[in-house]
């Protein structure tokens, strides 16, 4: 496989050889074109040491390509990456101006367009950044990331570059063969948080970054796609609308809002149980009383309620379980009404808080195991499962 890597400005830029290396190590054939900003972090002789080719930069170069590089490199590739993909360069391709060699060959390619942003928290929270986001999903551009944490600035939150070795991970990914255009998917994910007074909670151990995985794939896929997600701090995947929410109750309204799923991803680990009456003001500890007795009493089951729908869409859940795991999850699948379940092993490192998973997908038909791999790649191919397993009816 052909790549063109484009770097825009930014303190991401170092990460991009990383990303070259990967490329090169998985045998693709790699070609760089730097920004005028990026020279300034990362110099073209590192990157043509680890891309074992000449690196461009300017669009008018009598040497390359009898001065046409950028048609001679929108021809050749296979595939264009951008990463980092900095605020600048996404107003200048949504705009389609072609003012340097990196937009130019953008609009001169056939070939499919993935970009990795990467800036500080603010900007990309910002509302013309979000548009222009919406305006190249629209015309099809990929987009991966950002993901969330410390940024160079000092602050915290989303709009760091994904890391390089994801970013190949899905490059290198079989492309989807999923058409979800006109479906709405309605995914849930994270924890749920159940009050017991003003400043304490009862949680469940959940990042939420599988189904932010999940909600990528699919808008990736062409659908219509509504995130609802409890408190965390995960950078909402491009061209997907979220709905934050805190509780189990509130998880389960916003779900009975949405008029129309066609599929339906319960991802989400909600608590099982919340505080029948949370104490208004702070409990106190007492000197007197060595033990807290709590009422709990049970949630109502979002995917229970979602598989009584009519029209009943698609429904799959998910099973973290610690044994017995193909036993637990096929009793679990067929008392909620799910077509699909998708069984982890948690504990010893799998699961919860990790990059990756493994997982066991059983429905009426059979089963397969997906091995443990980044969860990004292993969203694709569910979501390519799901797909298969509706078209079989």
């Amino acid at each position: 496989m052909r790549i063109l890597v484009g770097i825009s400005g930014g303190i991401a830029a170092y990460k991009a050889i990383t990303l070259v290396r990967r490329l090169r190590e998985a045998g693709c054939e790699v070609r760089v074109v730097l920004t005028e900003a990026a020279a300034q972090f990362v110099t073209p002789l590192s990157l043509q040491a680890v891309s074992g080719a000449p690196v461009r930069a300017s669009l008018f170069d009598a040497e390359a390509e009898a001065g046409m590089d950028h048609i001679a490199l929108a021809r050749w590739a296979d595939q264009v990456i951008i990463a980092p993909a900095s605020a600048d360069v996404l107003a200048r391709m949504a705009q389609g101006m072609a003012n340097d060699l990196l937009t130019t060959l953008i609009l001169a390619t056939t070939a499919p367009v993935t970009i990795a942003p990467a800036m500080n928290r603010q900007m990309w929270a910002h509302p013309a950044v979000q548009a222009n986001l919406a305006t190249l999903t629209a015309r099809g551009v990929r987009v991966i990331g950002p993901a969330s944490g410390s940024q160079a600035c000092g602050e915290v939150g989303a709009g760091r570059m994904v890391e390089p070795e994801i970013l190949a991970a899905q490059l290198l990914a079989p492309n989807p063969s999923v058409n979800w255009r006109g479906k709405r998917v309605v995914i849930t994910a994270g924890g749920t948080q159940e009050p017991i007074d003003p400043v304490r909670f009862i949680a469940n151990r959940s990042s939420g970054k599988m189904g932010f995985a999940l909600a990528a794939a699919a808008q990736a896929a062409g659908a219509t796609v509504t995130l609802i997600c409890g408190p965390n701090a995960l950078a909402t995947p491009a061209g997907v609308a979220r709905v934050n929410v805190q509780t189990a109750l509130d998880m389960h309204a916003a779900m009975m809002d949405i008029a129309q799923i066609d599929v339906f991803i319960g991802a989400a680990a909600v608590a099982d149980y919340r505080v029948a009456e949370p104490a208004v003001q702070k409990i106190k500890k007492t000197a007197a009383a060595d033990t807290l007795t709590l009422t709990l009493v049970k949630n109502p089951d979002i995917i229970h309620s979602v598989a009584q729908r009519s029209p009943k869409p698609f429904v799959v859940g998910f099973a973290a379980e610690t044994e017995q795991l193909r036993h637990y999850a096929s009793q679990k699948r067929m008392a909620k009404g799910m077509d699909l379940i998708c069984a982890n092993q948690v504990g010893e490192n799998l699961g919860f808080d990790q990059p990756d998973n493994a997982i066991t997908a059983i429905w009426a038909g059979g089963e397969q195991v997906f091995e443990r791999s980044d969860k990004a790649v292993l969203a694709t191919q569910l979501v390519e499962l799901m797909n298969k397993i509706i078209e079989q009816g």
